[in-house]
């Protein structure tokens, strides 16, 4: 009678959580299949457009448009993406909850906190995409600009300049340089051309680049004194940048020495005279 009591116990929560998975998988199927045919439109088309309506769109193609994707089909393959692996984390979180006995509630709680976790991880990824380009970006930019300078020099037009750029030099600036080449050869003017690429680089440095560019083709200003001004100008503020950055990482090298080193060092100054010390009331 105790044996049989035993094994009945021993098996019943491999029985309970069978019996669970048999309920859930077919929930999720129905309830699946009821949205499916709640939409009036095909599941593809339905997503596309309710992300096409979303509120941060802007915002977003701004980001993809920094690190070079700039069709709205990009925004969409994003958060497509984006929405598709806070799903499968969301639902492998259900599973995996309901498989170990927890209740169907915590289960659904924490499967919505996975969710929005990986939601925004995802979207705290792409901002750090474009804090590196806007990085790299700004330490290309001095070269960059004595490049071009030295091919005005030479008496090449602006255009022609940029676009010998372009083809022998690798980067995201000499990308976004092509990307205006693009523009003007397909019938946009170049200063509204150079204007998209400041809108689209969000960069100081950049900006008044464009801007003065923009100002001296449009006024017939002397080019290559402006080029001149703005590479040293770009020279002065990397070398800015890359001050602040050693001071920081002074300051944060300073703590573990404050922190680690000097408490052990000090440690080992006075453990001889404290072993002393002992061995003397010991004594």
């Amino acid at each position: 009678m105790d044996e049989s009591s035993e094994s009945i116990t021993g098996t019943s929560p491999c029985i309970w959580r069978k019996m669970k998975l048999s309920i859930l998988i077919p929930g999720l199927f129905a309830a699946s299949g009821a949205l499916l045919l709640a939409l009036n439109n095909s599941p593809r088309n339905e997503v596309k457009s309710r992300v096409g309506k979303s509120r941060d769109r802007k915002k977003v193609q701004e980001r993809l448009s920094e690190i070079g994707l700039t069709k709205s089909a990009d925004f969409e393959s994003f958060r497509i993406r984006q929405l598709v692996v806070a799903g499968s984390v969301a639902i492998a979180t259900i599973f995996v909850l309901i498989i170990f006995g927890k209740p169907p509630i915590l289960a659904l709680l924490l499967s919505a906190i996975a969710a929005v976790f990986i939601y925004s991880a995802i979207d705290r990824s792409l901002t750090i995409k474009v804090k590196n380009q806007r990085l790299l970006v700004d330490a290309e930019f001095p070269a960059i600009v004595e490049m071009y300078s030295l091919a005005m020099s030479a008496g090449e037009t602006p255009l022609t300049a940029m676009e010998r750029i372009a083809g022998n030099a690798n980067g995201a600036l000499a990308l976004n340089f092509a990307r205006v080449v693009d523009l003007v050869k397909s019938g946009k003017p170049f200063h509204l051309a150079l204007d998209e690429m400041g809108r689209d680089l969000d960069s100081a440095l950049i900006r008044r680049f464009v801007d003065a560019l923009i100002i001296a083709t449009l006024r017939g200003a002397p080019l290559i004194d402006v080029l001149q001004r703005h590479a040293q100008e770009a020279r002065e503020s990397q070398r800015n940048r890359v001050l602040g950055a050693a001071a920081k990482a002074e300051i944060s090298m300073m703590v573990p020495v404050v922190f680690l080193i000097l408490p052990i060092s000090i440690l080992f100054a006075l453990w001889p005279s404290l072993a002393n010390l002992n061995s003397f009331t010991g004594a």
